[in-house]
């Protein structure tokens, strides 16, 4: 899940202040906590961030899920102000223990906040309590990939049962869920798919899906696809070069 907003910190914020709330924004304290928090995204996304964080705050000591998750944003990402993983560790934590109902319009919210906290399982937050725990961050990208089909977690939970992490390794169970996330459109699952076929012996297959993998990766990723995909054009033969360019451009228009 991708995040959307990212802001300050809750420390920052001017214990007291009336600026946020003035007589012609319609919004006080005492207002319900979606107005609130609509007052806050509309004051983030003008800039206003020491508004838009008492704004969240306020609504989020009313329960309002989504200014918790806005504040733990802010903490995590540390935007214009300290970063604090813990902070943002804590705040997703009681998301998470909150739950949701089938259904529910907070889910997003509830997801983006699972999937945090399985990545600072994953790496521990140093200074902190929060140690490493790969069992729990594994546990965690389980649950969002079968109970709401992340392509992002399915990757993540694929990347662990190859490597062993937080449990054993098995490379059947990943193919599965590389699979899954890259019909989900994941480019990078599409790459690792493509790499353990190619492993496997089936290399127009395999180089093919690292080949449409590049035409769809994100900046960020493009460098690590781009580097296996030609580690491994590198190895094959003309014939199979060939056949893997051609294949490529089914697979990179959806076809299997």
């Amino acid at each position: 899940m991708r995040v959307l907003l990212l802001g300050a910190t809750i420390a920052s914020l001017v214990a007291g202040s009336a600026s946020a709330f003035d007589i012609q924004s319609g919004v006080t304290k005492e207002s319900g906590p979606f107005d609130l928090f609509k007052f806050g995204f509309k004051a983030y996304k003008n800039g206003q961030k020491e508004d838009a964080i008492e704004a969240y705050r306020y609504a989020a000591e009313k329960g309002h899920t989504g200014s918790r998750w806005a504040l733990a944003n802010m903490y995590a990402y540390g935007d214009g102000v300290t970063k604090d993983d813990f902070e943002a560790f804590k705040i997703y934590n009681e998301i998470a223990a909150q739950g949701i109902e089938p259904g529910s319009e907070d889910t997003g919210f509830f997801i983006n906040a699972l999937l945090s906290l399985a990545g600072y399982y994953r790496r521990g937050i140093p200074g902190t309590p929060v140690k490493p725990d790969l069992s729990q961050a594994r546990q965690l990208y389980f649950q969002v990939a079968s109970t709401f089909g992340v392509a992002e977690a399915q990757f993540q939970l694929a990347k662990m049962m190859l490597s062993g992490e937080g449990g054993g390794a098995s490379i059947q169970q990943a193919k599965k869920w590389l699979n899954q996330a890259r019909r989900n459109g994941h480019a990078g699952a599409m790459a690792i798919f493509g790499n353990v076929l190619f492993q496997e012996g089936q290399t127009v297959r395999g180089l093919a899906f690292m080949t449409a993998a590049l035409d769809r990766c994100a900046a960020k990723d493009c460098s690590w696809m781009q580097q296996l995909q030609e580690q491994a054009f590198s190895v094959a033969g003309e014939e199979d070069r060939r056949g893997a360019v051609a294949l490529s451009q089914q697979f990179a228009q959806g076809a299997d």
